[in-house]
């Protein structure tokens, strides 16, 4: 697999099976509490440690969305769309384990399959996403395809 940072590549420059990983980031309180005042979502799940604390979770967790949205900027960080993406044409998440505050994450990319466009300039790139927790237990899924320029 594949750490370094790689400044935006073209359609043809990515494999299928390529896999890459990005670095990490810690959950913090702040991220929770300022996803909750930017998304109006303030289910006690996420934003009351009493409530919380009496559910199956035993504390507060992260908002899957808030999980979905650092992901997709910790693989930003790779830099493998910098100057070449054209559109993020869509993608579907799935959260399989809850982040709790303090908790780290980073995302393993799979290259999934390339597909041509009628576009002469540009190209579908579909990823497998894999969100790991600090302990390496995955915690969410997805798939995120990006339109991509051609050399």
């Amino acid at each position: 697999m594949k750490t370094a940072i790689i400044p935006g590549k073209y359609f043809e420059e990515f494999a299928e099976g390529e896999e890459f990983i990005t670095p990490s980031r810690t959950i913090t309180e702040t991220d929770i509490v300022n996803f909750a005042a930017l998304s109006g979502d303030y289910h006690p799940l996420h934003t009351d440690e009493v409530y919380a604390s009496n559910t199956v979770h035993k504390g507060r967790i992260a908002h899957g969305a808030l999980i979905a949205a650092i992901s997709t900027g910790l693989m930003g960080r790779l830099g493998l769309f910098d100057s070449t993406a054209i559109a993020n044409m869509g993608q579907e998440w799935r959260f399989t384990h809850v982040v709790k505050i303090g908790d780290t994450i980073n995302v393993k990319i799979k290259i999934l399959e390339k597909r041509e466009t009628k576009k002469k300039e540009a190209g579908l790139i579909i990823r497998e996403i894999t969100i790991f927790n600090q302990k390496g237990e995955q915690v969410g899924e997805g798939k995120a395809t990006m339109l991509v320029k051609r050399k």
